[in-house]
């Protein structure tokens, strides 16, 4: 953890400046929430928005990235073609997610050319809620390793359940079966490794009242000391 953790410190030190040179003096603390499907991630991210903290969604960021003749639009169509656009020029989804998921190396130069972006993107909103005075931002990924975006937040929390838990959920859920919810599962990350990789592991194997009195504690026992303490 001593290199990430080095990371996360440049980081914070850089928004420290961003908000400086507005005029800004507001220590931030960021958190970095991830998971795999079906763990639980969005009604972690949900609760903490109702505690207070403000939400920054790297899927929605993504949707905002294909702007049409955005920067993101322009380098994806150059890079694929303009076959992937629909009559109003936006990117198909579908259509570029049929190239990119049947080939590793096509998904590997999508995401080469997004995560980038995507990160800076994240940098600018970090930096406008720091101006606006929030004391506590989650940056909510599912890919959050994998792109490298833990570089960009202070610490790392990760939902995990049980795989039969999450096969029940996603066949709830989204109606798969349970190998096509397996298969959903094994393409991703580990849950064993993300949680290596994690400062905080939300334990999400019960119900939602359960998940709410946890992620309540972690509130109060790691987020408000931190704050209080840094903007006391």
């Amino acid at each position: 953890m001593g290199d990430v953790g080095s990371r996360r410190l440049t980081d914070s030190a850089r928004l420290a400046r961003i908000a400086g040179s507005l005029n800004v003096w507001v220590v931030m603390l960021t958190i970095g929430l991830t998971g795999g499907i079906g763990s639980g991630k969005s009604a972690v991210a949900d609760l903490l928005r109702q505690l207070g903290a403000s939400i920054i969604d790297a899927d929605r960021l993504g949707h905002e990235a294909y702007t049409p003749n955005s920067e993101a639009w322009q380098q994806v169509v150059a890079a694929f073609g303009k076959e992937i656009l629909t009559p109003e020029d936006e990117i198909d989804r579908r259509k570029l997610g049929s190239i990119v998921f049947a080939d590793p190396a096509e998904l590997a130069r999508l995401n080469g050319i997004m995560h980038p972006l995507m990160a800076r993107m994240v940098e600018e909103r970090k930096a406008n809620l720091a101006a606006a005075g929030e004391t506590v931002t989650v940056v909510e990924a599912a890919v959050l390793f994998e792109a490298g975006w833990d570089s960009l937040v202070d610490e790392v929390w990760t939902t995990s359940a049980p795989i039969e838990r999450v096969v029940e959920r996603l066949h709830a859920r989204n109606g798969l079966s349970e190998e096509e919810a397996r298969k959903r599962i094994n393409s991703q990350m580990s849950v064993e490794e993300r949680n290596r990789r994690s400062d905080v592991v939300v334990d999400n194997s019960s119900d939602l009242a359960a998940l709410e009195r946890g992620v309540r504690e972690l509130w109060q026992a790691r987020v408000k000391g931190q704050v209080n303490q840094s903007n006391g």
